[in-house]
């Protein structure tokens, strides 16, 4: 039996996102899917065989656990691990067949270690720092990671790529000053001797907004999964939502004016009031900042929070809708009827973004998956 609080993840839409990608940037750019952090909350087991039939032509993850798991669901492409490996994870990337990116010197020579002792040549994506200040080599410092990549017989560079900073802010500049700086080093990596068969920078965001000609594949992360938000989504993205949060009513309370509800008694009945309780709670990644403010659909109407959102439940006035009754679906995230609670409303409510909104739900929340008969996460008691 399926826990009544549950995701719904539509396969349809996640095609139909994917689709929108390849038409975009067309058939003679790869498309590398990003499905770390279990495919951005959705369920990696589900969403990595569903874009392979899609045509997907590679894989990105943040952790080499992450690349091992994939291949365990019969994933056969190429999986770039953009983390990087860690000290101990050097073989598990050459027994996979993974690509990992080296951004720092040490975990190459690990890895060109590793290789020597398979007898394997251990191919990876070298990262460039253009500007995000986080991973990879500058300018000043490529030299000399060129020197000592080209020393270790047993790596293979394959591609390089970089990551935007501020892709999603179509006015700062930053943003064309990062990929004309990408194409410079690019350039010099290959004069020192290095057949590079990918160079990449765009992510969600840039894949629609910036052009991006001298790369030949893209990272779609967020676009994937219907959540890309701001002036680039409504401008230019014919995006699906791919994520329904679903919960039902498990009882009805009337209380009396001047009733306190929930802990803090933070919401006080002005009138005669009826409460609905929903098996839903900040467990499940319902955020505690919804408390009060929050809003959910039964039977296609709006009805707010009541209160402080609790572990596992979340109080709801339903005093206006009377038709409502136990057992009735209660839509917390998508639509249902006119209406939908979207994934950026929701996020903007407790100041965050779509991408924390989807990876916060929680691996009790089961994720099910429309068309098919798979349930993956956890099931309610019987």
């Amino acid at each position: 039996m399926i826990r009544s609080t549950h995701a719904e993840i539509d396969l349809t839409a996640l095609r139909h996102n994917f689709m929108q990608v390849r038409k975009r940037v067309g058939q003679s750019c790869q498309v590398m899917a990003v499905v770390k952090a279990d495919a951005y909350g959705h369920g990696v087991a589900g969403v990595a065989p569903a874009l392979a039939a899609a045509g997907v032509d590679q894989y990105a993850v943040a952790m080499v656990s992450e690349g091992v798991e994939l291949r365990s669901l019969g994933i056969r492409q190429p999986i770039v691990i953009l983390g990087g490996a860690f000290a101990g994870e050097e073989l598990q990337v050459v027994s996979h067949d993974l690509h990992p990116v080296i951004f720092e010197l040490e975990g190459a020579r690990r890895l060109d270690h590793a290789g020597k002792q398979a007898g394997k040549v251990v191919e990876f994506h070298l990262k460039l720092d253009t500007g995000m200040g986080r991973l990879g080599f500058t300018a000043e410092h490529l030299d000399e990671a060129l020197s000592t990549l080209g020393s270790l017989r047993n790596l293979r560079m394959i591609g390089v790529l970089s990551h935007l900073a501020v892709a999603d802010e179509p006015q700062q500049t930053l943003t064309e000053t990062q990929i004309s700086l990408f194409h410079q080093l690019a350039a010099k990596v290959e004069a020192a001797g290095n057949r590079l068969h990918f160079r990449h920078i765009a992510n969600s965001a840039a894949i629609y907004s910036r052009d991006l000609a001298g790369c030949n594949l893209v990272r779609p992360g967020i676009a994937l999964y219907g959540g890309l938000t701001g002036e680039t989504a409504t401008d230019r993205v014919d995006q699906r939502s791919v994520m329904r949060l679903v919960s039902s009513v498990a009882q009805l309370k009337e209380v009396a004016a001047g009733s306190g509800i929930s802990y803090g008694h933070r919401f006080i009945a002005q009138r005669p009031s009826r409460i609905a309780a929903v098996p839903v709670g900040y467990a499940d990644g319902y955020n505690r900042l919804l408390s009060n403010c929050g809003e959910m659909l039964i039977g296609g109407r709006r009805a707010r929070v009541a209160g402080t959102v609790c572990m596992d439940w979340t109080l709801v006035d339903v005093t206006d809708l009377p038709n409502v009754k136990v057992g009735d679906q209660v839509t917390l995230l998508g639509q249902d009827g006119e209406d939908a609670i979207t994934a950026e409303e929701w996020a903007d409510k407790v100041g965050s973004i779509t991408y924390e909104l989807f990876c916060n739900i929680s691996k009790r929340v089961p994720r099910v998956y429309v068309g098919e008969r798979r349930v993956v996460g956890a099931k309610s008691p019987g």
